[in-house]
Order: C-alpha cells, then sequence, then structure tokens
C-alpha cells in the first residue's frame, strides 16, 4: 500500500514520480471495485450509498448512464477490464432506454414504467456524445451506431450555428419550452466534441469545441475578472438574476466549473496545433482566479458557488471541484512546471487523501461538513466515479490531449 499521494521529499514533480503514479493506479483500481456494483439486475445501474449497497428507486438518469460508459471506457483504455460489464449493459441501456424511438433522442431519466422525465436536456445529450467517442476509442461494436445518431440528433435540435453555442432544453416532443441558455451544457460539449474529434479525426467537431472555449473564455469570462457567468438569456447575456437546480443550475458562478474550462481550453489548443494566441494564459488565469476566490484556508475544499463580485455565495464543500482543479493543475504542471502550480497539486492530493477518499471502500465522499466529515445534504450516496477517475487517471498520460490513446498504449492499469 502507497503511503500518501506522493513523495514528499521527491525533488521532481510528482507527475514524474513512480510512486505518486502507483498511488494514482490504486485509487482508480479501489474506485472501479466500488462502482462494479452498479449494474441493476434487469438492465441499468443503482446509485450506491456510501457503504456500496444500492439505494432505493428505479430512476435512472442520462448523466448517470453516459458517466459510467465513458468511465469503464477509459479504465478499459488504461488496463483494467470490465469486469462487471458497464460498458455493455451501458450502451445497451442508452439504446433501447433512453433513446426516444418515437420522435428521437435521449429522454433524461426513465424507470421500469419508461420515461420518467421526458425532457431532453443539451447536458444529458453532450453526454451521449461522450459515451459514444470514448466506447468508440474503447472499441466497443456499438458505438458508430450510437456516434451517429447522436451526433445528428445535436445537429438538428441543439446546435444554433450562427451563435457557435448549443441551445439548453426541449420538450419530449421537441417544442420548445423556455430561453434559458447555459455554459454549463456548453462547457460538456466541448468536452464531448473534443473527445469525438480524437475518436474520429472530425475536423467539424473540433471547430465547434472552439467556437464554445472562444465565447466563455475570450469574450464571458475575460470580462467578468476571469469568472465565468453560468446563465443566459435567449440572444446570450449573462442572466444575473437565474437561480434554478441548485446543483446543476445554481445563481452566480461556479469555481470548479473554471478548472474544468481551463483544462479543456489547453486540451483544445493542443489539439489545435498549438496555435499563437493567449490561450495558455487564459487558461492560468481561469485556475488562479478561482483558486483565489474559492479556496477554504480554515478547513480546505472549494466553495461551491461565488457572487458575481467572487464573495463566495454557496460554501458547500463537494468533492468534483477538487477533482477538476487536480486535472486543470496538472495540466499547468504540464505545460509550464512552475513551482507553484506543484504545490497546488500537492496540497489537493494531500488533503483528498485526508479527507475526500474513501480507502477502505473505494471512490470519494461527494461533500464534506464543517468538520471534514462525510456529509449527505445534497448526494445521497456516492453519486458517480467519473470526475475521480479522470483525476487519478488523467495525470498519468504526460500530454495535453489524447489522453486515452496514451493510456491504451501504456495500459498503467494492467
Amino acid at each position: 500500500m502507497i503511503d500518501g499521494p506522493g513523495n514528499t521529499e521527491a525533488q521532481t514533480h510528482w507527475l514524474e514520480d513512480p510512486a505518486h503514479h502507483a498511488w494514482l493506479v490504486r485509487d482508480a483500481r479501489l474506485a472501479l471495485d466500488f462502482f462494479d456494483a452498479s449494474p441493476r439486475e434487469g438492465g441499468g445501474f443503482h446509485t450506491l450509498d456510501l457503504a456500496g449497497r444500492p439505494l432505493a428507486g428505479e430512476v435512472q438518469e442520462l448523466h448517470t448512464t453516459t458517466r459510467l460508459v465513458h468511465s469503464y471506457a477509459l479504465a478499459r483504455m488504461a488496463g483494467r477490464e470490465d469486469r462487471a460489464g458497464i460498458i455493455d449493459r451501458g450502451m445497451d441501456f442508452l439504446w433501447n432506454k433512453h433513446r426516444d424511438p418515437q420522435h428521437g433522442g435521449y429522454l433524461w431519466s426513465v424507470d421500469g414504467n419508461g420515461a420518467a422525465d421526458g425532457t431532453k436536456l443539451a447536458y444529458g445529450h453532450v453526454f451521449v456524445l461522450l459515451a459514444a467517442s470514448s466506447a468508440k476509442m474503447a472499441g466497443h461494436p456499438d458505438a458508430d451506431r450510437l456516434l451517429a445518431d447522436i451526433a445528428e440528433v445535436l445537429d438538428r435540435h441543439y446546435w444554433d450555428e450562427e451563435r457557435g453555442l448549443f441551445r439548453d432544453e426541449f420538450a419530449h416532443d421537441w417544442q420548445p419550452f423556455s430561453t434559458y441558455r447555459g455554459m454549463n451544457a456548453n462547457m460538456h460539449g466541448v468536452e464531448a466534441l473534443l473527445t469525438a474529434h480524437e475518436a474520429t479525426g472530425e475536423a467539424e467537431y473540433l471547430a465547434r469545441a472552439g467556437r464554445i472555449l472562444d465565447f466563455f473564455i475570450a469574450g464571458q469570462a475575460a470580462a467578468e475578472d476571469w469568472r465565468i457567468p453560468e446563465h443566459y438569456d435567449e440572444d446570450w447575456q449573462p442572466d444575473r438574476g437565474y437561480a434554478g437546480n441548485p446543483m446543476f443550475r445554481p445563481a452566480g458562478t461556479t469555481p470548479g466549473h473554471s478548472f474544468e474550462m481551463a483544462r479543456l481550453l489547453l486540451q483544445y489548443w493542443d489539439l489545435a496545433g498549438r496555435p499563437e494566441g493567449q490561450a495558455p494564459m487564459h487558461a492560468r488565469a481561469l485556475v488562479e482566479r478561482a483558486l483565489a476566490d474559492a479556496w477554504n484556508e480554515e478547513r480546505q475544499g472549494f466553495a461551491y458557488t461565488l457572487k458575481f463580485g467572487g464573495e463566495v455565495d454557496n460554501p458547500a464543500r463537494y468533492w468534483w471541484p477538487v477533482t477538476e482543479a487536480i486535472g486543470a493543475l496538472a495540466a499547468l504542471i504540464k505545460l509550464e512546471g512552475r513551482d507553484s502550480d506543484e504545490a497546488w497539486y500537492r496540497r489537493l492530493w494531500q488533503f483528498a487523501d485526508a479527507s475526500l477518499i474513501d480507502h477502505a471502500r473505494g471512490g470519494w465522499f461527494p461533500e464534506l461538513d464543517e468538520n471534514n466529515l462525510p456529509a449527505a445534504t445534497q448526494f445521497p450516496g456516492k453519486p458517480d466515479i467519473y470526475h475521480a477517475l479522470q483525476a487519478d487517471l488523467l495525470p498519468l498520460a504526460p500530454g495535453l490531449s489524447r489522453a486515452a490513446e496514451v493510456l491504451d498504449k501504456a495500459r498503467p492499469m494492467a
């Protein structure tokens, strides 16, 4: 057993430290062992409690299905076989349960009786693109079918060519019911588009990702002191008074998303051939602003949301902003190797090791109370493996992009 996330005496960066690599692989393996209990008899997946037992309820949400497929595909490429058959089960469930054979597209949630929530959200649909693309790179036989279908749906209903952004939501039969526009679906759209480009080589995926990043980072973040407004009206003007679902559409700005966008910007820039411009500077500005605004110096971890001037709005400390900060700092270390980035990278892993990672059962606790003990005010159980697994695996690839391809060759988990 590796004692701690890395060698505190090492003079080299932890990204170059074999002990740190071994620790990352161990954490990933434990998490995968935990989530192997996810499959539900008859199809779909359980949400698991902190001990790995199924929680009550049959509702299966689209982002849960897709993130499991993506995560286990990434793990398979890294050398860990899918012992629970999660990729196969997830791909089948996407095609035969989430997919709407009447109107097309994918239902937000289903249960034993069919559609539980037939709303068609861009947020869920871009995760279908992510799952299909990762499954294709992992060699799944149904990936091309799913990829072709979701690409057509996104192009037909969600992509706004004039704006270069994704629209957000439709009813079951594709009737628009709101004028809401949001950053979150577009951010995960960038993630999916970049993965689709890596899986297929199609240039249009890369071009669309670049347009989205340009709007939110060079446009919105640069005008907002490197904080990204989450919510917009139909004309793509920031809606500063909006407050929706407290998890998916919280008021204000979300520093965890700044970390995510910074990493994705560097991935795009690398895939685009590292063109001259300010992408590295913009990525650093996003990361440094979020670190300064949201870090809880007393208890550690990041505040979930901020007001527009940077004051803390929701101080709750969840696991996923920590994982995304780790990913962003790993990317900056790969790019520039600054000592300050290394110090933050180590600090975050040491905090995660002490307070967030369940070393006994695997996986990460999703929320902490004031005493840095697991809390359950927002999340029942452990909601997914997606953020934490990427925090483990992406630092193992030396470059800023094509991590899946590199992991598939190196197979560090074999």
